[in-house]
């Protein structure tokens, strides 16, 4: 047999081989299919079965009508899309512009052979082999550009899964204040919950927050130092310093935030409004906000008024008191009363923190009183305009 006949025999046999894996991933993916489009204890993608069997979820099936828009797919927010593919979620909407790097590799997500790829395409391959069930839909853009966040904006508001309804809930998983201050600005503007999650520099914390535009403090009511101070948050970066990143602060940072979405999407236990996590000593502060009534988003206030205006849900007051005496007999008159001093209420509840937590800086106190004021007056000369205003 020549050279010629070997190998044309060996490109036959590389053919038939390709046709039998061909087949057998056909075969494998119409399983997959079969199964993930089926509510059933055997299905591989419905992990939520075992919370409505002890009771704790009423209707899981739920989850497959959420869509969730996670802005970022880096450390945390790839395994947040993840965790939330693996749960069955019904559809996801990926946003970020960066490229998978071989640094990204210490995440629990990327792998080598997706070097080069967007985040989000990388993210929709991976997405959609672990559940094809889920709808993936992908966006690659910075949202923090003009042109951008009109998208974004327009995304969120008419991406659910139901035609022209806005996605459930908007999970940020960026890195950045100027990012996290978009997302701010978006769901404050259509009224949308969205969550805020975060790892530290240093890599030994992170947190998460649930925002409720006009019932808790938006990112803008408590912001950071950074923001507060309008310092641009470029020139913080250290040369010859990267910012340390650990899969296992993460995973932590990522599984608190899925765990309290599902908690919201399908109505089960406590959300948290905020959860911090120091890994140096494995501390879990917890706390919640109030908005600030001169946030500088006029959304924000309008949200506020918006939430005051609602009528209040009354809880019935089911304990009863029991007036019988503790002791039938006071032969020496002895009364119980409360001498504590009384305790001023605080008029700046977003000021309050929990233990563990501090604030970076106290916010000036803006008040109208000591402001001195020109008054307008007709036919006034501009020089006594100009000595007016040196006097002040």
């Amino acid at each position: 047999m020549s050279a010629l006949d070997e190998l044309q025999a060996k490109i036959a046999e590389l053919k038939n081989e390709l046709e039998l894996q061909k087949s057998a991933t056909r075969a494998a993916r119409e399983r997959i299919d079969k199964m993930s489009a089926e509510v059933v204890d055997s299905n591989p993608y419905s992990r939520l079965m075992a919370l409505q069997r002890m009771g704790i979820v009423k209707e899981y099936e739920r989850i497959r009508e959420k869509t969730v828009a996670v802005v970022g797919i880096g450390g945390v927010g790839s395994v947040t899309a993840d965790m939330l593919t693996r749960c069955g979620i019904g559809k996801l909407i990926l946003f970020d512009y960066d490229k998978v790097e071989l640094a990204n590799m210490n995440r629990l997500f990327f792998t080598p052979d997706q070097a080069g790829l967007s985040k989000v395409e990388a993210a929709a391959r991976t997405l959609s082999f672990i559940n094809p069930d889920v709808r993936i839909e992908t966006h690659n853009y910075n949202i923090t550009t003009v042109e951008s966040f009109d998208k974004f904006l327009n995304t969120i508001s008419h991406g659910g899964i139901q035609p022209d309804t806005p996605v459930d809930l908007v999970l940020s998983c960026v890195d950045n204040f100027e990012a996290r201050m978009a997302i701010n600005t978006a769901c404050n503007e259509l009224g949308l919950n969205w969550f805020e999650s975060g790892v530290s520099e240093n890599a030994v914390s992170g947190h998460i927050q649930f925002i409720r535009p006009g019932e808790t403090a938006c990112f803008g009511c408590a912001p950071p130092l950074v923001v507060a101070e309008n310092i641009d948050e470029k020139t913080l970066k250290r040369e010859g310093v990267c910012a340390a990143s650990l899969p296992t602060t993460m995973g932590i940072t990522a599984g608190m935030l899925v765990q309290n979405t599902l908690k919201y999407l399908l109505n089960f236990g406590e959300v948290s409004d905020y959860l911090g996590y120091n890994a140096m000593n494995d501390f879990f502060p917890r706390m919640s906000l109030k908005p600030n009534t001169q946030c500088d988003d006029r959304h924000c206030q309008e949200r506020q008024k918006e939430y005051q205006a609602r009528p209040k849900v009354i809880a019935e007051e089911c304990a009863v008191e029991d007036d019988t005496p503790l002791h039938e007999t006071n032969e020496w008159g002895i009364e119980l009363v409360d001498d504590s001093p009384p305790v001023a209420e605080s008029t700046e509840a977003s000021k309050e923190v929990a233990t563990g937590l501090r604030l970076a800086y106290e916010a000036p106190e803006i008040t109208t009183e000591s402001v001195p004021t020109v008054a307008a007056a007709a036919n006034v000369d501009l020089d006594d305009l100009f000595a007016q205003m040196k006097a002040l």
